[in-house]
């Protein structure tokens, strides 16, 4: 492999591997990092240390002049002092040149080449490395010669932690972004999927700058690519595993821009939650988790290699990383165009909400800047019923800009493109949490079948009394009597007062976003 320097940020001295193969990284995994192996279906198994998942408070964003009128600042956007990220940015320096080896990861963000930007990630970790070579969309040989200066560089020193008595650490991890310099340093946590997400963050400042939708969302095409839809959702809501439908090309399974051209994945890669994932259920995810792929967080028995996916021991945020293409039916360049369908997916723990309703365009801004699910309720004393979650435009933690701005471009687009918009509850019927079932998947699949196929359009309707959505009565392959959800409560009493406390909580929560929507839009939400 020809040598390559990083001397420019003051990494010298080092043996630097630059986009490796996913053959050297294997290598590499199992030489440095104890606890890797290989899976019996050929992926790699690496382990994330103490931090399985994000770490949302410990986000920060360098407060610059330049950008600091457009930035959202918050509990999403902690500020942090220019001075303070280039201590940061030292202390990770510093780290990576007392390493013995180095990866580096050359490749882009965006699939369509007039907005695509070039990201490079500087790592320790031969896991990290393969990642982020699934995660990016990977350049050619050529591309690689010609590769030039990168419009990002991420620093991961995750293995080091921050200095808590540096200014505004409030931690030992930190996770810095500065929109100037295009730079994102990582101390103090392992967990790759930060690296996903810091270029998703930038991606979400740099797009809207140009009138570009940047969204939180997975997206098809009809089988003979001319078509495309789009399905928003928050974790758990079953935006991933409902894209990866074998009568449709994927597009991509979590990022996504919508420009003038039509709509382009940010990634070459998906990252799926894998608890609990059998071949049966979805197996097109089931089969990507080969070589190549890599399996994080997960259980196997140490005989034969065999990975138990319900085993929830380390974290139920086990996640499988791998390229697009190991989709059999990838759209590749995963590119669309206008979609047709907007799918807004919520997991109603309250099991109020129907399972199927049609928008109005002031409605879907309503529910885009609520971003609304549920979880279950954990194993806390005193917590016995679901929670309320309400993430603005389905992907808060990674919003730049003040949601208002996401929410007017998806209106716009809407509107000018004719898209329809469908609220789709994959959560509980009959009840809540602990009363009820959730709403089985091949219902759900066949809802989203109905909208692909135009047969919803002449479909008659309700109007849900609370929440004013237009409820779908009749739906192929779906059994009438779940899609009202009060007919599937034994308890009528109780069903009331449950959707009016739910329509009170979108009430409240929409509270702080009034002033930046129309009258329209504020008239669209629920009358508890």
């Amino acid at each position: 492999m020809a040598e390559f320097s990083l001397a420019e940020y003051g990494i010298t001295g080092k043996t630097i591997l630059r986009n490796p193969a996913p053959s050297l990284l294997y290598e590499e995994a199992i030489r440095r990092e104890p606890r890797s192996a290989i899976s019996d279906t050929g992926a790699l198994i690496a382990y994330s240390g103490e931090k399985t998942g994000r770490s949302p408070k410990d986000k920060r964003v360098v407060q610059h002049s330049d950008s600091e009128n457009n930035v959202w600042w918050g509990a999403v956007n902690f500020p942090l002092p220019e001075s303070v990220f280039m201590v940061n940015l030292e202390r990770a320096t510093d780290y990576l040149n007392t390493r013995e080896v180095l990866y580096c990861i050359d490749g882009y963000a965006g699939w369509d080449p007039k907005h695509q930007i070039k990201v490079r990630v500087i790592c320790c970790r031969p896991y990290h490395a393969l990642f982020m070579d699934n995660m990016l969309i990977r350049p050619t040989d050529e591309q690689l010669e010609d590769y030039g200066t990168p419009d990002c560089v991420i620093f991961n020193a995750g293995g080091f932690p921050a200095n808590r008595y540096t200014s505004g650490m409030t931690s030992k991890t930190t996770v810095d972004l500065s929109l100037e310099r295009q730079e994102m340093v990582i101390l103090g946590t392992d967990y790759a999927g930060e690296m996903k997400k810091g270029v998703f963050t930038l991606m979400n400042y740099l797009m809207p700058k140009k009138g570009i939708l940047s969204m939180h969302c997975s997206a098809t095409a009809s089988a003979d690519g001319t078509k495309s839809s789009v399905l928003f959702g928050l974790s758990g809501t079953g935006k991933t595993t409902l894209s990866a439908d074998p009568k449709r090309q994927l597009i991509g399974d979590d990022e996504h821009c919508w420009s003038d051209d039509g709509i382009f994945n940010i990634e070459g890669g998906c990252y799926a939650k894998a608890v609990f994932l059998t071949r049966e259920t979805e197996p097109q995810i089931f089969d990507a988790l080969r070589f190549g792929a890599v399996l994080e967080n997960v259980v196997y028995d140490e005989a034969h290699h065999h990975v138990d996916f319900s085993d929830t021991s380390i974290t139920e945020n086990t996640r499988g990383s791998y390229p697009v293409e190991f989709i059999d039916n990838a759209k590749i360049p995963c590119v669309g165009a206008h979609p047709e369908h907007v799918i807004f997916l919520t997991c109603d723990a309250f099991g109020v909400l129907p399972p199927l309703s049609r928008l109005t365009p002031d409605q879907a801004e309503y529910h885009f800047i609520s971003g609304y699910t549920a979880k279950v309720a954990g194993t806390e004393v005193g917590v016995t019923e679901p929670q309320a979650t309400f993430s603005p435009c389905f992907g808060g933690p990674f919003l730049v800009w003040h949601p208002g701005k996401y929410a007017r471009l998806l209106s716009e687009k809407i509107r000018k493109h004719g898209a329809q918009v469908w609220l789709v509850n994959t959560g509980w019927s009959g009840g809540g949490h602990g009363v009820g079932s959730r709403v089985k998947l091949r219902y759900t699949r066949s809802m989203i079948d109905a909208i692909y196929s135009g047969e919803l359009q002449s479909a008659p309707v309700v109007v849900d009394p609370v929440f004013g959505l237009n409820v779908i009565t009749e739906c192929k392959d779906v059994p009438s009597e779940i899609l009202i959800p009060r007919d599937t409560w034994a308890d009528k009493d109780a069903y009331d007062a449950t959707a009016t406390k739910l329509a009170g909580l979108f009430t409240d929560n929409f509270k702080k976003y009034a002033d930046s929507v129309s009258n329209a839009v504020r008239a669209a939400g629920p009358k508890p």
